[in-house]
């Protein structure tokens, strides 16, 4: 039955936090209590980096607050109970080695190791059905630049991208052999070009069967909806599967004031109705072509969500069907989350790992997003108080 016209009750704090108990639920609300208020994001995140720098030890604090509320754990072996805890709630599990922004090959190769032990792993496991990376976790980010800009490299530089290369290829080569697909996380637009080129040739190499290389899609860049067209037609020409994500974006702030001091129109949307609109008329595009395209609808939108939910009932789909997949971050939108699971809809977290300090720019960003972006904490808040007042009144 239908609640609010809604296809989906967004509102059942009783399911949103079954696995939360009444100590975890107070910890939450306090966390998002901070979180709430951007000054406090920011001096914290500032007191955080001078701890670093003066080797303070703080990690102890970190694990035991935000940590261990946005972070499966530092490994792999870690991220079990949670991937466990997961499944039984119907949801399945992205294991995300959310490492960025190193400057050392040694420190790439690592990290592209770790992407490879994630396709392990998912390949044993039914509950973790896809794996993912973020080029710049194994790519020298000034690098990317001047390969997106198509400028010329030197010969060292030359080398150094042959070698991101081949990260990238044995990543989308292992996920071939053994049947997981690859979700290729966004970036910043000005290194988006690389990553776009590379997804266009492994796209036509290992997707002959299944949609094993998947690329992302930020409805915040006016271009992406043409982009995404643009690729799925060069798919249907190749006879290969097209494979995505989308997302509303991660980089605003950064986009605007770089196009602003370099003096080129801004990619991004001029105001949040124009990516909302984007954002959900691409969904209506996906699930028009779901038999040539295989997708993940990555959102805290509730309004976005009940949209895809309906159309899957309206175009009479089954609720699970293999090609469609909703996904959250681990630690956020759990009303979203664990609704839709219980619906029986195909819905994953992305569930990031890895040390203290590895996770620090991915942790800052969780803290940012919510202070920043309008409601996302006060609606995170009211439900956690909402689920709190029921408990006391049962």
């Amino acid at each position: 039955m239908e609640i609010n016209n809604k296809t989906i009750d967004f509102t059942n704090s009783e399911i949103a936090f079954k696995n939360k108990t009444n100590s975890q639920l107070k910890e939450a609300y306090l966390l998002f209590k901070v979180m709430n208020n951007p000054f406090m994001v920011k001096i914290g995140k500032n007191l955080v980096r001078f701890a670093f720098s003066i080797h303070f030890p703080i990690d102890g604090i970190i694990r035991n607050t935000i940590y261990k509320f946005f972070v499966g754990g530092q490994t792999i072996d870690d991220c079990s109970k949670t991937v466990e805890k997961l499944s039984q709630r119907n949801v399945h599990t992205i294991l995300d080695f959310a490492a960025e922004g190193e400057q050392e090959d040694k420190l790439f190769d690592n990290v592209c190791n770790e992407v490879l032990k994630t396709i392990d792993y998912a390949k044993a496991n039914t509950k973790t059905p896809f794996s993912v990376f973020k080029i710049t976790g194994i790519a020298r980010f000034d690098l990317l630049v001047k390969v997106s800009a198509n400028e010329e490299l030197t010969k060292e530089e030359t080398q150094e991208y042959e070698r991101v290369y081949k990260r990238v290829e044995s990543i989308f080569k292992k996920g071939y052999e053994l049947g997981v697909p690859v979700l290729v996380d966004a970036e910043e637009t000005w290194i988006q070009p690389v990553l776009d080129t590379l997804f266009l040739e492994f796209m036509q190499k290992y997707n002959k069967e299944k949609a094993i290389v998947q690329n992302t899609y930020q409805m915040y860049c006016h271009k992406s909806i043409n982009s995404l067209k643009a690729h799925h037609q060069i798919a249907l020409e190749n006879g290969v599967k097209f494979g995505l994500k989308i997302v509303r974006g991660a980089y605003m702030e950064k986009e605007r004031l770089r196009a602003k001091e370099m003096g080129y129109p801004s990619p991004i949307q001029p105001d949040k109705a124009s990516t909302d609109k984007d954002f959900n008329t691409i969904i209506h595009y996906l699930v028009n072509n779901v038999d040539t395209i295989d997708f993940m609808v990555a959102t805290h939108n509730e309004e976005s969500t009940d949209l895809l939910a309906r159309l899957i009932k309206e175009k009479n789909l089954p609720l699970n069907h293999s090609s469609i997949y909703f996904a959250q971050l681990y630690g956020m939108s759990d009303h979203i989350t664990f609704n839709l699971a219980d619906k029986g809809y195909n819905v994953a977290k992305y569930v990031p790992y890895g040390a203290v300090k590895t996770m620090m720019p991915y942790l800052f960003r969780r803290a940012e997003e919510n202070s920043s972006v309008k409601g996302q904490t006060s609606r995170e808040l009211r439900l956690i108080e909402q689920e709190i007042k029921r408990r006391k009144g049962k």
